[in-house]
């Protein structure tokens, strides 16, 4: 049976080298699209599908995004405080687990975005999350077509939406887009401190449990300065 998640967790502790010189005095979260801070376009879509509770996670300049998100009440804003160390994307999640509760829950990156088409796309994810059979579900955008994105893609998609990493010299049709549903239960045995989620992604793909849905509307990769502007066009051609 699907699952609604109603706890995300929210990844807001990198450094965004990329972004610089936008980043050097302000954390990538907080960088603005569209005039709405990157960090806000998550919490509100989270918002949308019914979250209650966002535990954002920091580090770099962690102290800006802790006073933004002080007088958030939808979703409610819960911080992990990561400034004294650095745990990369797997082990923030599992020092975060306590705040999450047992159930699924939402995952995006505090840079995530995208426009979307006729249904939210978090709550297809939500429709779409069989705990039965899955252990992770990956939203995935099409390398063709989303904005600011020319590498080679993340994964092939088969027929039944089970996830094949890319090899290496390959070029595959989906990248993931930043946003996913996770079962706490992939945290078992997790290694202690830093650690990358990929890691969890890959064992839960060889047991056949990593799936991905098909993002649709526009995923927009903001991962530098030249790319904000494209992105705006995008959202300012879609509220037309």
């Amino acid at each position: 049976m699907p699952v609604q998640p109603h706890s995300a967790m929210v990844l807001a502790a990198g450094f965004g080298t990329r972004m610089r010189p936008l980043t050097d005095h302000t954390p990538k979260p907080l960088v603005e699209v569209a005039g709405k801070p990157l960090i806000d376009h998550v919490l509100d879509r989270l918002d949308e599908v019914g979250v209650r509770t966002a535990v954002v996670n920091v580090h770099y300049l962690g102290e800006q995004i802790i006073a933004h998100t002080a007088s958030r009440k939808a979703p409610n804003v819960i911080i992990s405080d990561e400034r004294n160390e650095v745990l990369d994307t797997g082990g923030g999640v599992a020092k975060a687990l306590p705040l999450l509760g047992d159930a699924p829950f939402f995952h995006l990156n505090a840079d995530t975005l995208w426009i979307d088409s006729v249904a939210p796309n978090l709550q297809r994810l939500a429709d779409a999350f069989d705990p039965a059979h899955m252990d992770i579900l990956l939203l995935m955008a099409p390398t063709a077509g989303s904005i600011g994105y020319d590498g080679t893609g993340d994964f092939t998609m088969l027929t039944d939406g089970r996830l094949q990493r890319r090899t290496e010299q390959h070029v595959v049709p989906f990248v993931y887009a930043g946003a996913a549903i996770l079962s706490p239960a992939i945290f078992k045995g997790a290694p202690q401190g830093a650690f990358s989620l990929t890691k969890l992604f890959d064992e839960a793909a060889t047991h056949g449990r990593l799936f991905g849905l098909r993002l649709e509307g526009i995923w927009m990769h903001v991962g530098t300065p030249g790319a904000i502007a494209a992105a705006e066009k995008a959202i300012l051609a879609s509220a037309a």
